[in-house]
């Protein structure tokens, strides 16, 4: 059922089903173990086709793979342990549009580890006190700092009021 349901979408059979080649885009779960010590507890292989992922998207392969799949009301619970990707679907990904050593430049900072961080919290700071803690980390010593993830342009913090 997660292989269908992370895959095709449908764990039971819909009567589109006979308007495409549906066993082509199935995720198969091909193997099941037991865990050892715990009981009603599993460990399953599934293993997916790349026609169901878009060519250098890491949020389309992980939407598609985790995304609705933990909901999924007929499991109790689930978790995701490891991923493997095919050097195949890994080629595709064009990586940063630099390396190190562009940013290293930029920075003028040579012959040591790059140090970082994100701002907390990560969201409800004003973008006023957001530049703040960005001012204060540079000021510290960091040489940069990253917006948490769920940081884009909310009405209380504009991305362009942040600088």
């Amino acid at each position: 059922a997660v292989a269908a349901e992370s895959s095709t979408g449908t764990w039971t059979t819909v009567w589109t089903d006979g308007l495409t080649n549906l066993d082509r885009y199935k995720g198969r779960c091909y193997q099941i173990e037991s865990v050892a010590g715990e009981e009603n507890q599993y460990i399953a292989y599934v293993a997916y086709p790349l026609d169901l992922f878009e060519e250098g998207s890491v949020t389309n392969m992980f939407t598609s793979i985790v995304g609705n799949v933990f909901g999924f009301k007929a499991l109790r619970a689930l978790r995701l342990e490891d991923l493997r990707i095919p050097p195949a679907y890994s080629k595709t990904f064009q990586g940063p549009p630099h390396g190190i050593q562009v940013e290293r430049d930029k920075l003028n900072k040579y012959g040591r580890p790059l140090l970082g961080c994100t701002i907390k919290p990560k969201l409800g700071l004003s973008a006023k006190n957001y530049g703040r803690a960005v001012y204060e980390c540079l000021r510290g010593g960091l040489d940069f700092t990253k917006d948490d993830e769920n940081v884009n342009s909310q009405p209380f913090m504009r991305w362009r009021d942040r600088f």
